[in-house]
């Protein structure tokens, strides 16, 4: 056990670190590039990420998560994939670049049509770097990842500001994106030891795609679901509209995205290593789901209590719509990390066909709310989506409960503490505004406040959780 704590450890910190790395600086060259550029700008990059998104949900067709889970994967396994990857991500980027005229005429935006040739160069980007990424996952390796993120981040941030002040205007952004996924694919070539054998197995192929089949039509129904707002936004409202929800997006990114991300590339591989030992499995389970709320939950009602301060403070008042946009998604993120560990128990125990019947039925139920927006509103939607998490959440975890004997109820009960004590201090937080001081003194005050009280009621109350993430986070201080 102390073996799988230590791993699991190390490759958290490493995870939080590569997102603190390159999502830190991407938020920070987004602040820049949002006081430079308008909302419109950035709505029309918005107006494409569902196709870049879908297409490279297919171009992994769920063969990374079959990778890590299978405990013999050999070589010939990966150099099977590699070619799969690489011929889809030329065809698809093909079917792109054919299409973007369409995609330009759905939107009545012409700039569509070059934007969309030159983004879909990511497709092709992202299919060479798969398996170099599957295999420093799979070895639990964030380490190179961290690093490989800090000079990709930095580096691009560098490209995307310099274009933005010279007057490119979404061109600055388009080169920001693709000089990222350029070095990011580069530095996992330069960093990583594996090279692809001329060599292709039609039985390797068929076992991987039958595992990875259902993931990849679950990631395609969830990708599609997460990134409709974008079209709907762009298709019945204007690009502008669709710029503010986009920095919303960004806002919330940096928490909700992050610590899922986190979880999902951390917790996949320790517990594919563990999936035959079911009471090890459930505690390893357990701590998992206890930490990670209580650092979601702070962070997403704390996001929503200085929301408006922090827009008008960062990138200033022509961004203000954004504010309740920012404060509704982050009510419906808030439970993503749970949802993704709960998924990722169903693919560690080999359930894809189940993974896949859950996001089935969660999106049709989605529907309501995607209908909403297109009759009633942009907020009438975010709203729905809000409903929608809560009913995913209790949909992935009844399933899951089933396969480790931790039932839904027996999750509630062990977050709730966590949830508890940081809905108390998001208000005290928010209580703040009420005073009507300038958002520069609002802001550091509403922050120390969340930190200060959030501090002192965990060390009063002695919650396991929180002793455990900081010990964790001495241990780290210690190393480094």
């Amino acid at each position: 056990m102390s073996s799988l704590k230590n791993k699991t450890v190390h490759g958290v910190s490493w995870s939080v670190i590569d997102n603190i790395a390159s999502s830190g600086i991407s938020f920070l060259v987004g602040i820049v590039l949002a006081r430079i550029l308008s909302p419109a700008e950035f709505g029309i990059l918005g107006m494409i990420t569902v196709f870049i998104a879908v297409s490279n949900s297919i171009i992994d067709s769920g063969f990374s998560s079959a990778l890590i889970r299978k405990t013999d994967a050999k070589n010939i396994d990966y150099n099977t994939v590699f070619y799969f990857n690489l011929i889809l991500g030329f065809v698809l980027y093909i079917i792109l670049f054919f299409c973007a005229p369409v995609i330009s005429n759905f939107f009545h935006e012409p700039l569509l049509i070059p934007v969309t040739r030159v983004m879909g160069s990511v497709l092709i980007i992202n299919a060479i770097s798969i398996i170099q990424r599957t295999l420093l996952v799979k070895k639990v390796d964030f380490k190179t990842q961290t690093k490989i993120s800090l000079i990709s981040s930095f580096t691009s941030g560098i490209i995307g500001i310099s274009m933005a002040v010279y007057g490119f205007g979404v061109w600055s952004l388009v080169g920001q994106q693709v000089s990222r996924q350029l070095l990011n694919t580069t530095f996992l070539w330069i960093f990583n030891t594996w090279r692809p054998a001329k060599e292709f197995s039609k039985q390797s192929f068929k076992e991987l795609f039958g595992f990875g089949s259902k993931l990849l039509v679950s990631g395609l129904i969830d990708t599609i679901y997460k990134n409709i707002y974008y079209l709907i936004i762009g298709k019945f409202y204007s690009a502008a509209q669709l710029g503010q929800y986009t920095r919303a997006e960004q806002f919330n990114m940096v928490f909700s995205s992050n610590l899922t991300s986190v979880v999902q590339r951390v917790s996949y591989p320790v517990f594919s290593s563990i999936q035959d030992e079911s009471e090890r499995l459930k505690q390893a389970y357990r701590r998992v789901i206890k930490t990670t709320m209580l650092v979601t939950f702070a962070c997403m009602l704390g996001l929503a209590a200085v929301a408006k301060p922090l827009i008008l403070c960062l990138i200033g008042i022509k961004w203000l719509p954004a504010v309740a946009f920012i404060q509704i998604i982050c009510f419906a993120e808030m439970l993503y990390p749970l949802h993704a560990i709960n998924l990722n128990m169903l693919q560690v125990k080999g359930r894809s066909d189940l993974f896949l019947k859950l996001e089935i039925i969660k999106k049709t139920i989605a529907v309501l709310p995607i209908t909403l927006g297109i009759f009633y509103g942009i907020e009438f939607m975010l709203w729905g989506s809000v409903l929608t998490s809560f009913v995913a959440y209790f949909l992935n975890s009844y399933y899951s409960a089933q396969l480790i004997d931790y039932s839904s109820w027996s999750q509630l009960k062990d977050i709730f503490p966590t949830f508890l004590v940081s809905i108390i201090v998001a208000i005290a937080m928010w209580s703040i505004t009420f005073f009507n001081y300038s958002v520069w003194i609002t802001l550091p005050i509403q922050c120390s406040l969340g930190l200060i009280l959030g501090i002192i009621i965990y060390e009063t109350i002695k919650l396991p959780e929180y002793l455990e993430l900081k010990e964790i986070a001495f241990s780290m201080i210690k190393r480094k």
